[in-house]
């Protein structure tokens, strides 16, 4: 209102505020006590006047109390214009989520609006101008889009999810063997699974460290004090599939290592190391040392399986088991990440 009244209009088409229509002046009034933001075109060069509310539509604009509509917005004009007209033919056009690639911080950004053009009429009831009631959705729409995008997510990985409990369910029931022997190993994968899921769910998107992924992995399984020994660049990272079945492979390792190797004695150590970068070459290398003699076991089950077919199709390489004498190796190789 202050603006307004400072405002030398006799430089605009309007002319000076005391010779103004009463339809203007009462619709001006109106407008300035509003809490909604609101925007008055009037005359032939659809003069601006605006009230506070509307100030953060216009955001770092050049001034635009008394300015042109069509000059104000000139980086709009040709989508607003149509709109604009419909009223000045006295038609109302409310308009949803509408999006405009605005300037009004230096840079173009993408924001959308909820508004509505409507025809003001003078005193002969001419329509004279419009009157703009407007709010701004950007921030909605954008929650919405990415509401939308981490549901697609979200779904994608329960497939995901599903199939690989499933394969781990298949291939864990496909030897037959008493229940008390499959029930913990099963409830062990599975909760490998869980475990991995839960990194990338609050990481939400994006890759995870391979370190993260490795601490994680060890995590569930009490190894004792430096019986684990971990070395490697720790900004390689991992997509999904590369975090579930290194994880899966990881959980099959520890728990032979400690049932049967490396960790199943005192004395034992293990060695995990990797090397390379991302988007280039990279190595996994799982070394046992210390414990009993390995040897090859008479059926391939599903750890072998995981570490020698699916993890290497995940990483896009290959996977070897070496059952040598004095520790088991594991080595995981890909050319790209």
């Amino acid at each position: 209102a202050e603006l307004v009244r400072k405002m030398d209009w006799t430089k605009t088409s309007l002319g000076p505020p005391d010779a103004w229509p009463t339809a203007l002046k009462t619709a001006v009034g109106m407008m300035l006590n509003s809490a909604f933001p609101a925007l008055i075109a009037w005359g032939p060069d659809l003069t601006i006047i605006y009230n506070d509310p509307f100030r953060s539509i216009l955001g770092k604009k050049p001034e635009a109390m008394g300015r042109p509509l069509p000059e104000s917005w000139v980086e709009v004009w040709d989508q607003i214009k149509p709109i604009a007209d419909a009223a000045l033919e006295g038609k109302a056009t409310f308009l949803e989520d509408f999006p405009l690639t605005i300037d009004r911080s230096g840079v173009a950004e993408e924001a959308y609006f909820t508004f509505c053009y409507s025809p003001l009429r003078d005193d002969e009831g001419r329509i004279a101008g419009l009157l703009d009631t407007v709010v701004e959705t950007t921030h909605r729409v954008q929650a919405e889009r990415q509401f939308q995008v981490m549901n697609s997510e979200l779904h994608h990985r329960m497939k995901n999810m599903f199939a690989t409990v499933t394969s781990i369910v298949s291939q864990t029931l496909r030897v037959e063997r008493p229940l008390a022997d499959v029930r913990p190993l099963l409830l062990q994968r599975l909760g490998a699974i869980a475990n991995a899921q839960s990194l990338l769910l609050d990481k939400q998107h994006g890759n995870l460290p391979l370190l993260q992924v490795l601490e994680a992995a060890l995590a569930p399984h009490s190894t004792g004090q430096n019986r684990i020994a971990v070395e490697g660049p720790p900004d390689i990272e991992l997509n999904e599939k590369q975090s579930l079945s290194l994880s899966l492979a990881i959980n099959e390792l520890v728990t032979n290592a400690i049932k049967y190797g490396a960790l199943s004695v005192e004395g034992g150590h293990v060695t995990v190391e990797w090397q390379g970068e991302n988007g280039g070459r990279f190595e996994f290398h799982w070394r046992e040392s210390g414990g009993p003699l390995v040897q090859a076991p008479a059926r391939r089950g599903f750890g072998t399986t995981l570490m020698e077919r699916i993890a290497p199709h995940d990483f896009g390489g290959e996977g070897q088991l070496s059952y040598h004498p004095e520790g088991l190796r594991y080595r995981l190789s890909t050319e790209r990440l």
